[in-house]
């Protein structure tokens, strides 16, 4: 019988760490509910403890999502236990995720403690979170930087507190394949105990090493491995789930493993994470990528149209990529749209369907036909509004004027806090002036530091996607996003988006110091 090897997602917890990747609650219980279509066996919902939003989002998540294992991570201490648990304990198969640094320069540089004074703390955390929760997952951060001693000493007081799942992370990308895979080799042979325990894996991708160690591990003898859809994360990202899982389905005859994920929602997947965090797919990504399926040199088509196992050693379908094929008219009914968007994921209330339905027949008007790429841009931006406690500033009114030989000049009325406010200003363009004039009423608390305007399909009647990152005075990073036919104003909506994240994000206590 073939091991079957768990699939750990963290897409909602390390892979929102990606710069300007914040996600509200609403994306995230989107994401979740496509994870759970996926097949992955775990969710690492967030860091509870972190922030109310995180926390009202783990536990959304633990309240609503079926099937997967919800995961919360906690520092080694109880406050963030029992944070987490309050979080989790909703699920029907909770997890608490806590974790300590290991290696020698955390140790001295960030936690000034001893080797000693490390595993009691680890010990004790692992012993309180398995009082509240029976499944409790231990790390060791920066293992592959500790030392193979003390590694093992500290996984065998994981291990006696009670921990089900012992994860070795390689916290900064620093591992090589085969030294990884040694790692785990010697854990095995030098803690005997583990062997009765899940042994985890979580990669980093700074020297583009985190597929390839992850995947080496699984040969060593992990049973459990974690990434992020799209390979998102901290610095250069955390490995690709899709990559992992593929590459063990794609090579059964190599690996000789199972996993439970259900491949044909993988492009499904890579498609939504990222749309709702703002962070393009490159084109030539493998599994996923808008090239991953293209041929192009003369040779590679002659050989795809003669026998596509020539040069595809999977197909598109396989990920479910099925083409752009479904295209919605004026005379198309809502039922056609809310079949789109339920295989998408959408879970519509009916006002919801009507706004959509209503939006993809004027926009239909217009252009012909919409491709189903529009319908899903027009109906994330409708059901990932802001919560009304969230909106602290609307978009009233808005004008610019433009044309030869004039200088662009723009006006604009919010409502900021209840209270109306215009602004003007002149810009290199309409869309510079449209963003300085909220800017002047906004002040210079923010900053735009990247803007990004795409259409969604081709042709001059296209839907204008914008996506923004606003940047506070302390560097945190806000990403927004909107369409519309008008480029102008959807311009203006998703900064005025990204604004009121920012504020949101400024009325909540972030007590980070890991």
């Amino acid at each position: 019988m073939s091991r079957r090897i768990i699939i750990f997602d963290t897409t909602l917890r390390d892979g929102e760490q990606s710069p300007g990747a914040s996600l509200t609650v609403p994306e995230k219980l989107l994401i979740a509910r496509q994870l759970a279509n996926l097949g992955v066996d775990v969710i690492e919902a967030g860091f509870p403890i972190a922030s109310e939003g995180d926390f009202e989002a783990v536990k959304q998540i633990a309240q609503s999502i079926d099937g997967p294992t919800i995961c919360g991570l906690a520092r080694a201490n109880e406050n963030d236990i029992d944070c987490c648990w309050e979080a989790v304990k909703y699920a029907a198969k909770p997890r608490i995720h806590t974790f300590i640094a290991t290696s020698k320069i955390h140790l001295e540089k960030k936690l000034r403690k001893t080797q000693a004074e490390v595993i009691e703390l680890a010990f004790k955390a692992v012993r309180y979170a398995k009082q509240h929760c029976p499944d409790v997952e231990f790390s060791p951060e920066d293992c592959a930087r500790t030392s193979l001693d003390y590694m093992c000493e500290i996984v065998q007081a994981a291990l006696e507190a009670g921990a089900t799942t012992i994860n070795i992370p390689d916290t900064v990308g620093y591992a090589q394949p085969e030294e990884f895979a040694g790692r785990i080799r010697y854990l095995i042979e030098k803690v005997p105990a583990i062997r009765q325990a899940v042994i985890s894996v979580h990669c980093h991708n700074d020297l583009g090493n985190a597929v390839a160690n992850s995947l080496a591990a699984i040969q060593a003898g992990a049973t459990q491995v974690e990434g992020c859809i799209n390979g998102i994360g901290e610095r250069a990202g955390n490995a690709a789930i899709e990559e992992i899982i593929m590459n063990l389905v794609t090579r059964k005859d190599f690996y000789g493993v199972e996993t439970g994920i259900n491949t044909r929602e993988i492009y499904r997947t890579s498609r939504l994470v990222s749309s709702l965090t703002g962070l393009s797919v490159q084109r030539n990504k493998a599994i996923v990528g808008q090239n991953a399926f293209s041929h192009e040199a003369g040779i590679h088509q002659h050989g795809v149209l003669s026998s596509r196992n020539t040069y595809e050693i999977m197909t598109p379908e396989e990920v479910g990529w099925e083409g752009e094929n479904l295209v919605i008219g004026k005379h198309s009914g809502k039922h056609a749209v809310a079949a789109l968007l339920e295989k998408e994921g959408f879970k519509l209330d009916s006002e919801q369907l009507n706004k959509i339905t209503n939006k993809v027949k004027e926009l239909a008007d217009k252009q012909k036909i919409v491709s189903a790429d529009d319908i899903l841009a027009i109906a994330r931006d409708i059901t990932m509004q802001l919560p009304e406690e969230e909106q602290h500033i609307r978009l009233e009114e808005f004008t610019v004027t433009t044309g030869s030989g004039l200088t662009p000049t723009a006006s604009v009325r919010l409502n900021v806090e209840g209270e109306k406010k215009i602004g003007a200003a002149i810009g290199d363009g309409p869309i510079d002036a449209i963003s300085n004039a909220i800017w002047s009423i906004i002040g210079p608390s923010l900053q735009l530091v990247e803007y990004n305007l795409k259409a969604i399909t081709g042709g001059t009647n296209a839907l204008a996607d914008v996506s923004i990152k606003l940047a506070d005075e302390k560097g945190n990073l806000f990403a927004a996003r909107a369409v519309n036919e008008d480029v102008i104003k959807a311009s203006a909506v998703g900064i005025v988006k990204g604004i009121n994240k920012a504020l949101s994000f400024k009325q909540k206590i972030h007590p980070h110091d890991v």
